[in-house]
C-alpha cells in the first residue's frame, strides 16, 4: 500500500470515529415525550415500597422512582410523569400498543418476554426470588410442607407458571387457587381460603405490611424457588430510548459506587477532581450527547431521587415500612451482585 493510501485509510478511520462519537439521534419515542412534555410510565396497581398511590393520589416506590429519574434525565424534571396503574395481563399490551413509553412495574426479565413480545429489557433494578407466606399459626416452616396444599396465586405472572414447576419437580401436588387481580389473591390468602400465599419474596413483605390486619401473624418462608430480575421494559424499534432507560438506571447504580447523593451533588459538579465523577456529572465530559440529552442528564436525575442506594434504602431497606436486606442488591463491590457497566 503507498503513503497515499495509508494516508486516504487513516482520514476515513478518524472521520468514522468521529461520527461514532457524535451526538446521537433522539429517538421517536424521546421526540413524543418532548412533545408531550410528560413520561407515561406503566406501574403496579398498588405494591408497597415499589409503585403505590397514596390517598393525595402521589406515587411513590421503586419502580416509581425509576421513572422520575427517567423524566429528569429527559425532560428536566423529575414530576412531569404520567402514572398509569395496569395489573399482570394488562402491563404488556400497554406497553406494546403505546399507551405506555416504560413499563416499570417489578416485572421480571425473561427469554419468553425478551424474545417474543417486540419489547425489550433494559436493567435490573431489584434482584429478586419467589416464596410464600403462610399464618405463623401454621406451623410451616419449610415449602416442602406445602404438599397437596392450597396455594393462592395471580394469573399471567411467572409466579403462577413456577409454582407449577416447583410442585411438579418437587412432587407436592400442590393445588393453586389462581386470581385474575392482585387484590383478589391477597384477600383471599387473608381469609383463609388458602393455605399459603405465593409471589416475590418482596412482595410478599409489600403485602404483609400492607393488607395484613397483623403482620406478625405471617411468616414468610426462607425458601425461593426461583430467580426474579425486576426491571422497567420498553417497546423494541426504538433503541435510542432503551438506552436512555436502561443507562439512567446504570447512572443511578455508579452514582451509588463513587458516592455521589443528592445533597452533594451540587457540590461534586464543582469540587470533585475525580475524573469518574467529573464525567458522571457531566462538568468535564459530555455522555448526554451520546444518548440525545444534555450533559447534565444524570446530575439531575440522583438530584431528583438520590442514587440507587438511597432509592433502595427510601423505599424498600431495613428503615424502610417493608425492612427488605440489601443482599444481592448490594453493590458488587459489597457484597451484592449490582453491577453498572462503566459510564464513558
Amino acid at each position: 500500500m503507498t503513503m497515499k493510501s495509508l494516508k486516504t485509510v487513516a482520514l476515513v478511520v478518524a472521520a468514522l470515529g468521529t461520527l461514532a462519537a457524535g451526538p446521537a439521534f433522539a429517538g421517536k419515542t424521546l421526540d413524543a415525550i418532548k412533545a408531550r412534555g410528560q413520561v407515561i410510565c406503566g406501574v403496579n396497581t398498588g405494591l408497597a415500597g415499589f409503585s403505590a398511590a397514596d390517598s393525595g393520589g402521589k406515587w411513590t416506590g421503586l419502580d416509581v422512582d425509576v421513572c422520575r429519574a427517567v423524566a429528569a434525565a429527559t425532560l428536566g424534571d423529575g414530576e412531569k410523569v404520567k402514572y398509569v396503574p395496569l395489573n399482570a395481563q394488562a402491563r404488556f399490551t400497554a406497553l406494546q400498543s403505546g399507551e405506555v413509553d416504560v413499563l416499570s412495574r417489578n416485572t421480571t426479565f425473561t427469554l419468553t418476554r425478551d424474545a417474543s413480545l417486540g419489547l425489550s429489557q433494559t436493567a435490573v433494578v431489584y434482584y429478586d426470588g419467589q416464596g410464600f407466606m403462610v399464618p405463623v399459626k401454621s406451623k410451616i416452616k419449610s415449602a416442602k410442607q406445602l404438599k397437596g396444599q392450597t396455594v393462592c396465586v395471580q394469573s399471567g405472572t411467572t409466579t403462577e407458571k413456577n409454582l407449577t414447576d416447583f410442585s411438579k419437580a418437587a412432587g407436592l401436588g400442590i393445588k393453586p387457587i389462581v386470581f385474575e387481580k392482585l387484590e383478589a389473591a391477597e384477600g383471599a390468602y387473608f381469609s383463609g381460603r388458602c393455605v399459603a400465599y405465593t409471589t416475590d419474596a418482596s412482595g410478599l413483605a409489600s403485602t404483609r405490611n400492607k393488607v395484613a390486619k397483623n403482620p406478625a401473624d405471617h411468616t414468610i418462608l426462607p425458601d425461593l424457588i426461583s430467580k426474579e430480575p425486576l426491571g422497567p421494559m420498553v417497546r423494541r424499534g426504538d433503541d435510542e430510548w432503551t438506552a436512555i432507560v436502561k443507562w439512567t438506571v446504570f447512572g443511578l447504580l455508579e452514582a451509588e459506587e463513587y458516592g455521589v447523593t443528592a445533597a452533594n451533588v451540587d457540590e461534586l459538579k464543582t469540587s470533585s477532581k475525580d475524573p469518574i465523577v467529573g464525567r458522571l456529572l457531566g462538568s468535564t465530559e459530555d455522555t448526554g450527547k451520546l444518548l440525545g440529552l444534555d450533559k447534565e442528564w444524570l446530575a439531575r436525575a440522583v438530584k431528583t431521587t438520590g442514587n440507587y442506594g438511597e432509592m433502595f434504602e427510601r423505599n424498600v431497606g431495613p428503615k424502610s415500612p417493608l425492612q427488605l436486606p440489601r443482599g444481592l442488591n448490594n453493590l458488587w463491590n459489597k457484597g451484592g451482585i449490582q453491577y453498572a457497566p462503566p459510564l464513558r
